[in-house]
C-alpha cells in the first residue's frame, strides 16, 4: 500500500480530538474529513478505517510504542507507525518515522498478545465485568466485538422491498447480500457512502443494523394499532415500527431530547411516513395521559452500549462502571413507569444494545416479580451475540399484559 502524507496527518489529527480533547469518534472524524473536498471515498475511507482500527485497539498499540496519555504529536504518529508494521506495511520514508523499531513492535505484539486484556485492548474492570456476567463466552465475543461492523440496510417497505432495492443498487455499484434471517436487510459487500445515492435521499432505505432490525420485529405491530416508541432517540425502530404498520394506526415517540425527535421528524419526511406523532419528555404527564391506552410499547432502554463497540469503539475507553450502575437503576425505572401505558392483552418490548445479562434478563426479572409488573408474563426473550450471530449484540424480551 502507498501511504499519502497528508491522509496519515489527517488520521493523526481525528486521534488527537478523539483521545486528547474528549471527542466522539464519529464526529471527530466527520469533522476532519471535510477539510479537503479533493479527498476521494477511498482517500476518505482510509481516513476513517485508519482512525477507527486505533482508536479500537489504543491500548495495545499504546504498550507497544510504549506511549501514555495525554498523547504528544509524535506519540500519535508512533501510533500509526504500530498500525501500519502490524497491518504488514513497510513504513513511509517520512521524517515521523525515522529510527522506529520495526522489528521490536513485531516482537512486542508476541509477548502481549497472550493477555486478553491487551490483545483486546479493553479496560481492566471492562474485562472482569465481561467474565463475571458472561464467563467463558467473554473471549469470543469482546473478540467479535473488535471487528468492524458491516454496513446494513433496512429496506423502506413502504416504497420498495429487497429485491427491487438490491437491483436499484446495483445501478449504483453497490453490491449487497441477503440474509434470511433478517428479511428486510441488505447487508454490503464493502463499505460505501450510500447516504449520497438519490436512493437513500428519495427514502428507500435506512442505515440500520440487522439485530437492530429484529427489534420492531418482535414487538409486531399490526397496522391501526396504538403504539408507544418509549426512548425513540433518531427514531431509526420507530420508523421499522411505522413500515410495519403499513402508516396506519398511530407511533407515539417520546424522548427526553427534542434534537433527537427533530431529527426523527427529518427522516419521517424522507421515509414518507404519516403516523408517528413526536412528543418531548419532560414530566410524567405524558405517560398518566396514555394509562392503559396502547396496544404495543417498546422500550429501547439506555444502557451500557457494549453490544455495538464495533460501531463505537471508543466507548470502551469513555465507559465507566459507575455509569453502568447508574443507568441500571435507570432502566427499571424506565420499565416501572412506561408499563402502565400498555392495556390489557398489550405486547411490551423491553431491548438493550447491551450483552450484559445484568442489564437484560435480571431487569426483566426484577420488573416481572414489582408490583407494576404483576400484570405482565414473559412470553420470549433473546440475546444475539456478536461471535454467533455476526451482527451487533442485542436483547429482547417480549412481555404480555393479561
Amino acid at each position: 500500500m502507498r501511504f499519502h502524507h497528508n491522509l496519515v496527518q489527517a488520521t493523526v489529527d481525528a486521534l488527537h480530538n478523539i483521545f486528547n480533547d474528549g471527542k466522539y469518534a464519529d464526529q471527530a472524524i466527520q469533522k476532519i474529513l471535510k477539510r479537503d473536498t479533493r479527498w476521494g471515498s477511498r482517500d476518505r475511507g482510509f481516513i476513517a478505517e485508519t482512525t477507527y482500527d486505533i482508536v479500537r485497539y489504543k491500548r495495545l498499540y499504546a504498550s507497544i510504542a510504549n506511549v501514555n496519555e495525554p498523547f504528544k504529536q509524535e506519540d500519535l504518529w508512533r501510533l500509526t507507525s504500530v498500525w501500519i508494521v502490524l497491518k504488514g506495511y513497510d513504513l513511509p520514508a517520512w521524517d515521523e518515522y525515522y529510527n522506529t523499531p520495526v522489528r521490536r513492535i513485531r516482537g512486542k505484539l508476541d509477548e502481549v498478545r497472550k493477555n486478553r486484556k491487551m490483545r483486546e485492548s479493553i479496560p481492566d474492570w471492562m474485562d472482569e465485568m465481561g467474565v463475571k456476567e458472561l464467563g467463558s463466552l467473554w473471549d469470543q465475543e469482546i473478540t467479535a466485538l473488535n471487528k468492524q461492523a458491516s454496513v446494513v440496510l433496512r429496506a423502506n417497505s413502504l416504497k420498495t422491498d429487497v429485491a427491487s432495492l438490491k437491483e436499484k443498487l446495483v445501478g449504483e455499484e453497490v453490491m449487497t447480500t441477503t440474509d434470511e434471517r433478517f428479511p428486510d436487510a441488505l447487508i454490503l459487500n464493502e463499505r460505501a457512502n450510500v447516504f449520497r445515492t438519490k436512493l437513500f435521499t428519495d427514502g428507500l432505505f435506512e442505515v440500520q443494523d440487522a439485530g437492530s432490525q429484529l427489534i420492531a420485529s418482535y414487538l409486531d405491530p399490526k397496522p391501526g394499532e396504538r403504539i408507544m416508541d418509549a426512548c425513540a432517540g433518531a427514531g431509526g425502530k420507530t420508523l421499522h415500527l411505522a413500515a410495519m404498520m403499513e402508516n396506519k394506526g398511530q407511533i407515539i415517540a417520546t424522548d427526553i431530547y427534542q434534537s433527537k425527535l427533530n431529527e426523527l421528524k427529518r427522516r419521517t419526511r424522507r421515509a414518507g411516513v404519516h403516523n408517528i406523532e413526536t412528543r418531548l419528555l419532560e414530566s410524567t404527564k405524558t405517560i398518566k395521559k396514555l394509562a392503559g391506552k396502547m396496544d404495543g410499547l417498546l422500550i429501547d432502554a439506555p444502557c451500557s452500549g457494549l453490544g455495538v463497540l464495533r460501531r463505537n469503539p471508543d466507548a470502551k475507553w469513555k465507559l465507566q462502571p459507575e455509569f453502568i450502575d447508574k443507568i441500571k437503576a435507570t432502566q427499571q425505572e424506565i420499565l416501572q413507569s412506561y408499563s402502565r401505558v400498555v392495556k390489557s392483552g398489550g405486547t411490551m418490548v423491553y431491548a438493550t444494545c447491551s450483552i450484559f445479562p445484568s442489564e437484560n434478563e435480571v431487569q426483566v426479572d426484577t420488573f416481572l416479580k414489582s408490583e407494576a409488573g404483576a400484570d405482565f408474563e414473559l412470553e420470549d426473550s433473546q440475546t444475539l451475540y456478536a461471535h454467533r450471530d455476526g451482527f451487533d449484540g442485542f436483547f429482547m424480551a417480549r412481555m404480555k399484559k393479561k
